[in-house]
C-alpha cells in the first residue's frame, strides 16, 4: 500500500464502524492525489508478480493478483460512489480525466506479458492442479479476461486496443454527465393552479420541493427526474403540459447543444466493433455474450422477438381500450405517448376500482423499507440495525448493520433513497468493499461486505412521509435483491464475490425479491395508511394483486423495443446514424406510434455509460429465471418455505461466481426454466395458451 503520507490516509484507512469508511474526513480534492499513489502502488505490485522468479503456481499467480490493488480499489469505490450518487464540478472534471487513466492502467496490466505467461501456463495445466471449483473459476475468469484485454494480440494491435479502450472510457464518462446535464437543467415551473388540476397531494409536495431546491419558492417544478415526471404524466390534466414535459423527458441527450450524445454514440459504436475485430469477434455483441448465459444474439434475439409479438398484440388491445375513453370524454385526438399513462391510470382505476393515488398513503418508505429488512429475515434469518449516529457520504444516507440469527454481523448496507440534483437518475447497487476470505497485504483477513443502495424517490416536505407508487416499492426491493447479493455472498476470493457473475444471471436475485412485495402477508403487514395506521383494506389488496399485469402490453412494449435496438447496434459492423437505426428497427418491428422507447438512444445509459451494451436483454433473461424461481415457493404452497430458502440462499445468492450460474440455477431448482412462467407472471399468455388447453 503507498504510504498515506502522500495523499488523506482516511482514502484507504477505512477505520470507522466496522471498517467503515470515514467519509466526513475526505475532500473532493484528495482524489487526485490518492488515485496518482495508488495505480502507482498497484503497477509495482503487478510487476512483482509479474516478475516472480519461482514458477508460477495459483497462489503466488492467482491469488496475489486478487489480493493486489487495494488502496486503489478503496479510493476508486469512494470516488464512483461520489461521481454517481453526489457529484460536483470538481469530481466530473477529475472523473473525465481518471476515467482514460485507470483504462490505461488495466490495458497495460491486461497486455503484460510476462504476467499472462504466467496465468497462461496455469490455465494449460490447471487440470493437473488440484484446484478447487471456485478456484477454477477464478483462474478462468483471469484467464479469459486477459485474452480479451488482448494478451494474445501484436505488441502494435495492443496498442491500438488500448487507445480505443482509453477513448472508450472518456466518451463513456462523458454520455453520462451530459444526460446528467440535462437532467438537471430543465424544469417545468407552474404556479397558476389551473396548471397543477389533477395533481394529487403527494405530487404537489414532491413538486413544491423540487421548486424550492431551484429557489422558487412558493411555486411547483416538474423536473425530469422519473419520480416526480411518471406521476405527472400519469394525474395531470392539462395534455399541452404532459406534452411539453414528455418531449423534454425523452429529448434528454438530443439537443442540437454541447450535451448531444448522437455524435458520441456513434464514436462508441465505431470503437466497440474495432475492439470485437481485434480480439477476433464478428460483432460486439458476440464479445460480449461470449461468457453468458445466452451465449449468442440468436438466443437473444429469438426470445425477444417471441415475447414481442405478444406483447405488442396486448398493447394494440390496450391502445383500443384508451382510444375509447379519450372519445367517451368527447375529445377527438389520437393517442400518442404522453396520453398513454394518464389514461391508462383512468382504465385501471375504473377497471379496477382504485387509483395510484388511493393506493399510494398505504406505500410509506419506511413501511416498505421494513418490509424488505422483513422478507430478508423470514427468508435468510437476518435483521438490519440502523446506527443512527453514524455519517454517510450525504445526510439523507443511512447506515444499517446486518446481523444473523446469531447476531453475528454479516454485512454494513447504506441506503440513499432520495433524489437531488447531484445524483444520477435511475436506482443501482453498489459495493465499497465486496466479501472475501483471503488475508491481506496490510494485515485484514476477509473482508465485510459494505453494500449501498442508490434510489431517486421524491423527497417529501418537511415533517412529511415520503409516499411511493407501487413502481417505487418495487424498485426498492429490486435493488435491495441486488444489495443481499453483495451482502450474503460466501466466497474466498474477490473476484467472484456476491454480483460478480455473467450480466444475465445477475439480475435474478434482484427480480426474484420483487415478488415478496407482493405477497399478502407483507402487504398486510407494511402497506398502512399513513393518516390512519390502518391496514390496507382486503378489498383494495385484491385488487392489487388482480391489476399486477394491468398495462403489460405496454409495459413490455416498452423494454423490449429498447433491448431490440440494443441488439441492432452491437450487432452490426457499421452504424453511421444511430437515430436512423432506431427508426429502422422500430418500423421492422412495428413500433406502436403511441409507445416510445424506455430509453431512447441518446439517453440510453446503461448501454453507453453503465456497462450493459448488448445486455439490455439480460433483464427479461432473468424474469424468465426468477418467474420460474418465485414458482418453486408457490408450488410448496408458502412464500416462505425454509427448504426452499435455504436451497435459494446456498445456491444462489451466496455462491457469486463461483459455480457456473446454469448449475448454480440447477442445484436450487432441479432444471432449467422455459419462458412459460414469465409470460403467465406478465399476463401475455394464459395456461390454456401455453398448453394447449381448453381445461
Amino acid at each position: 500500500m503507498p504510504s498515506p503520507h502522500d495523499f488523506n490516509p482516511a482514502l484507504v484507512t477505512w477505520d470507522g464502524l466496522h471498517g467503515l469508511p470515514r467519509f466526513d474526513a475526505v475532500d473532493d480534492g484528495d482524489f487526485a492525489a490518492a488515485f496518482e499513489a495508488a495505480l502507482a502502488a498497484h503497477e509495482k505490485e503487478i510487476d512483482e508478480i509479474a516478475g516472480n522468479g519461482d514458477a508460477p503456481t495459483f497462489e503466488n499467480t492467482v491469488v496475489a493478483l486478487e489480493i493486489a490493488g487495494d488502496a486503489l480499489s478503496r479510493v476508486s469505490a469512494l470516488f464512483w460512489n461520489k461521481a454517481g450518487a453526489h457529484t460536483n464540478d470538481v469530481i466530473q472534471a477529475l472523473e473525465r480525466e481518471i476515467s482514460p487513466k485507470m483504462s490505461r492502467h488495466y490495458s497495460k496490466i491486461g497486455m503484460n506479458a510476462a504476467l499472462f505467461a504466467r496465468i497462461d501456463t496455469l490455465w494449460e495445466n490447471r487440470e493437473s492442479l488440484g484446484l478447487t471449483l471456485e478456484q477454477t473459476r477464478v483462474l478462468e475468469r483471469h484467464w479469459k479476461g486477459f485474452v480479451k484485454s488482448g494478451a494474445k494480440l501484436e505488441k502494435a494491435e495492443q496498442e491500438k486496443l488500448a487507445a480505443i479502450d482509453e477513448k472508450l472510457a472518456g466518451l463513456g464518462t462523458q454520455f453520462g454527465q451530459n444526460v446528467l446535464a440535462d437532467e438537471k437543467a430543465w424544469a417545468l415551473v407552474l404556479s397558476d393552479s389551473a396548471e397543477l388540476e389533477g395533481l394529487p397531494e403527494f405530487l404537489r409536495d414532491a413538486m413544491a420541493a423540487a421548486a424550492r431546491e431551484r429557489g422558487e419558492e412558493g411555486k411547483y417544478a416538474v423536473t425530469l427526474s422519473r419520480s416526480i415526471i411518471e406521476p405527472f404524466l400519469t394525474f395531470s390534466e392539462r395534455r399541452d403540459l404532459r406534452e411539453q414535459a414528455f418531449k423534454a423527458w425523452v429529448a434528454r441527450g438530443e439537443n442540437d447543444g454541447e450535451t448531444d450524445n448522437r455524435a458520441v454514440i456513434r464514436e462508441m459504436l465505431a470503437l466497440r466493433h474495432q475492439v470485437a475485430t481485434l480480439l477476433g469477434y464478428g460483432n460486439f455483441a458476440e464479445l460480449k455474450l461470449d461468457n453468458t448465459m445466452a451465449k449468442t444474439a440468436d438466443a437473444v434475439n429469438g426470445l425477444l422477438k417471441a415475447v414481442w409479438a405478444r406483447a405488442v398484440k396486448r398493447a394494440g388491445e390496450e391502445e383500443t381500450d384508451i382510444a375509447a375513453l379519450i372519445a367517451e370524454e368527447g375529445r377527438n385526438h389520437e393517442v400518442m405517448p404522453w396520453d398513454w399513462r394518464h389514461y391508462g391510470e383512468k382504465i385501471r382505476a375504473r377497471k379496477f376500482d382504485f387509483s395510484e393515488a388511493e393506493l399510494k398513503p398505504y406505500l410509506q418508505l419506511e413501511k416498505i423499507i421494513e418490509a424488505c429488512f422483513d422478507v430478508a429475515g423470514r427468508l435468510f434469518g437476518i435483521r438490519a440495525v440502523e446506527k443512527k449516529d453514524v455519517a454517510a457520504y450525504h445526510p439523507d444516507v443511512r447506515v444499517f448493520e446486518i446481523r444473523d440469527r446469531e447476531d453475528r454481523l454479516v454485512a454494513l448496507f447504506l441506503g440513499d433513497y432520495f433524489a437531488r440534483g447531484s445524483k444520477r437518475s435511475g436506482a443501482w447497487m453498489s459495493s465499497l468493499q465486496s466479501q472475501h476470505k483471503l488475508e491481506l497485504k496490510n494485515g485484514r483477513h476477509g473482508e465485510l461486505p459494505i453494500i449501498y443502495n442508490v434510489c431517486n424517490f421524491a423527497k417529501p416536505a418537511e415533517g412529511k412521509p415520503a409516499l411511493l407508487s407501487l413502481d417505487d416499492a418495487r424498485t426498492l426491493f429490486h435493488e435491495f435483491g441486488h444489495a443481499l447479493h453483495g451482502m450474503l455472498s460466501n466466497v474466498t476470493y474477490p473476484s467472484v464475490s456476491g454480483t460478480g457473475v455473467s450480466r444475465d444471471f445477475v439480475e435474478l436475485p434482484s427480480q426474484l425479491y420483487e415478488h415478496w412485495l407482493t405477497v399478502p402477508a407483507i402487504l398486510k403487514r407494511y402497506a398502512v395508511h399513513v393518516e390512519t395506521g390502518e391496514p390496507m383494506p382486503q378489498a383494495l389488496l385484491d385488487k392489487v394483486l388482480a391489476a399486477r399485469t394491468f398495462n403489460a402490453g405496454f409495459n413490455t412494449v416498452e423494454f423490449t423495443s429498447s433491448a431490440l435496438v440494443d441488439m441492432a447496434f452491437h450487432t452490426r459492423t457499421t452504424v453511421e446514424d444511430p437515430m436512423a437505426v432506431q427508426a429502422e428497427v422500430l418500423a421492422e418491428i412495428g413500433m406502436p406510434k403511441s409507445i416510445v422507447m424506455r430509453h431512447a438512444t441518446p439517453h440510453f445509459q446503461h448501454i453507453f455509460s453503465g456497462g450493459y451494451s448488448a445486455g439490455y436483454y439480460s433483464y427479461m433473461w432473468s424474469e424468465v429465471l426468477d418467474a420460474d424461481a418465485f414458482a418453486a415457493f408457490e408450488e410448496t404452497g408458502d412464500a416462505f418455505n425454509g427448504e426452499m430458502a435455504r436451497k435459494l440462499k446456498e445456491n444462489i445468492y451466496s455462491v457469486g461466481g463461483s459455480v457456473d450460474p446454469e448449475d448454480a440455477y440447477k442445484a436450487f431448482r432441479g432444471k432449467l426454466p422455459s419462458p412459460d412462467a414469465m409470460l403467465l407472471k406478465k399476463g401475455l399468455s394464459t395456461f390454456e395458451e401455453l398448453t394447449g388447453s381448453d381445461a
